[in-house]
């Protein structure tokens, strides 16, 4: 009889143990990545394709007020890349105007992965090859969004201004996104 409750004994402790760790263990370390405030995209700015039936590509015009341009955003460099979005823009290139606030560049973004646009601010442009950009805000998965935008021009060989492709490289910060939100 002795043996029987030293058994039962032993079981219910076991029992007891298993359901004492279960409930106050920590829980286990996620992905950082997931949980982290940061996010890095690299993304690629192309020409629209236009049907070439009475089309001829002009030059752009190098004295001109201002620079107004509608754009795709892809995955990658290829034309055939997946479109994930859409580029705007309305930039004066003029010393006076180049800290003006109506140097912004909008990106917007239609995908299952991101839904939402960013604004990026383009104080100081120069002509050189990659500009430094900063990312002011944006909507949606990207709302509140800082951080760093470099935008630079892919080299190609048989490119021409009017079908330069242009890479970005996004670096952003959401204030809110390292705390979880209770449903």
């Amino acid at each position: 009889m002795i043996a029987r409750i030293i058994f039962c004994t032993a079981v219910l402790l076991a029992t007891l143990a298993v359901i004492l760790i279960a409930i106050f263990s920590p829980i286990p370390h996620e992905n950082k990545s997931k949980n982290s405030p940061w996010v890095d995209l690299s993304l690629y700015i192309q020409q629209p394709k236009i049907s070439t039936l009475n089309f001829t590509p002009k030059k752009a015009p190098t004295d001109v007020g201002a620079l107004i341009f509608h754009r795709l955003l892809t995955e990658g460099p290829e034309n055939t890349s997946r479109v994930v979005g859409k580029a705007q823009g309305f930039i004066i290139p003029i010393q006076d105007f180049a800290n003006s606030a109506f140097n912004i560049i909008y990106l917007t973004f239609n995908t299952n992965e991101f839904s939402g646009s960013l604004s990026v601010e383009a104080k100081s442009l120069t002509n050189d090859n990659k500009e430094e950009l900063t990312v002011v805000g944006g909507t949606g998965y990207f709302a509140f969004a800082r951080g760093l935008a470099v935008f630079g021009q892919r080299e190609r060989e048989h490119s021409d201004n009017f079908e330069a492709t242009y890479h970005i490289k996004l670096q952003l910060k959401f204030p809110n996104k390292s705390k979880t939100i209770p449903r």
